[in-house]
């Protein structure tokens, strides 16, 4: 007989408590089911249920092969089941948190060519700047910049940003512009108040010596894009790159070392990826596989 099916056969009758549930669980004879059980008690030499006219139930031997054997039969059926959903188009919800700025200027953008791509996805994209418990929430994935927190979840990297201290030329003419570091505690700086840690810039001067930064409050604002006019910001390349190519905004201090930071997509571990969540990681590292740090 299939070792399989005897496997399944006793965890079956495990899980129903007896024999009759079982078949009819398994949707053959209750016969059936004692001989397959019988057959992996004469296999394996032991007995594994105590049966009586009113119950069975496992017995110390049959309760730890049940452990083992139920592990490997939801191992089998997880297996199935990458099998067949790799054979079928992706499909179903995707929920997705992305971080507003992110979201808004680059991700929204390429939505409609993956949602052609793929028809019978319909997305959910949620746009906020806080850390998201992606499977206490229900979501699928997020896209997320800087460094990970969560090592429990899977991370593909998808390309890279920099950050810059930048500001507009008018402001440089009117204000001055600071040549080293100690010269922002008579700037305008910015906070930028939808990332997190936003009123302290951590700064790496010339020398390699990490330097903390406290902004100076004059104007807080939710939108890194509407800091780009406004005084000296601290912003990710993707905010900033299309302006400066455009001579709209400088760096303020040149000489510092560029800070550079990852951008990921991360979603849930598991045995198997979901087909939907594939789908769209394999398409964002298509798509800005020619972005960052500074190309976007």
């Amino acid at each position: 007989m299939d070792r399989l099916t005897e496997m399944e056969a006793f965890a079956t009758v495990v899980d129903q408590g007896g024999f009759t549930d079982a078949a009819k669980k398994m949707g053959i004879s209750k016969s059936a089911v004692s001989k397959h059980v019988s057959a992996l008690e004469a296999r394996l030499g032991a007995r594994l249920l105590n049966r009586t006219t009113r119950r069975v139930s496992p017995t110390e031997i049959g309760l730890a092969y049940y452990d083992r054997a139920r592990r490997v039969l939801n191992d089998a059926g997880e297996a199935d089941a990458l099998v067949t959903s790799m054979q079928t188009a992706p499909s179903g919800l995707l929920r997705i948190s992305v971080a507003t700025d992110f979201g808004v200027n680059h991700l929204s953008q390429v939505l409609g060519a993956f949602l052609g791509a793929y028809p019978e996805i319909t997305v959910n994209m949620v746009l906020n700047n806080r850390y998201v418990e992606l499977i206490s929430e229900g979501f699928d994935m997020a896209v997320r910049i800087g460094e990970l927190e969560d090592s429990t979840l899977r991370a593909h990297k998808l390309t890279e940003t920099t950050r810059r201290m930048i500001a507009s030329p008018d402001y440089f003419t009117q204000y001055g512009r600071p040549n080293k570091i100690d010269d922002l505690n008579n700037h305008k700086l910015l906070h930028y108040s939808n990332q997190a840690n936003s009123a302290v810039w951590k700064l790496t001067a010339p020398s390699g010596e990490r330097r903390q930064v406290r902004t100076a409050g004059w104007l807080t604002v939710n939108d890194g894009q509407s800091l780009l006019n406004a005084g000296i910001a601290y912003l990710p390349s993707f905010l900033y790159a299309d302006a400066m190519r455009k001579g709209l905004v400088a760096e303020a201090i040149p000489d510092l070392p560029i800070e550079t930071q990852g951008i990921f997509a991360v979603y849930p571990q598991g045995h198997f990826t979901q087909p939907k969540v594939r789908a769209f990681v394999d398409f964002l590292s298509r798509t800005f596989a020619g972005k960052g740090p500074d190309h976007w």
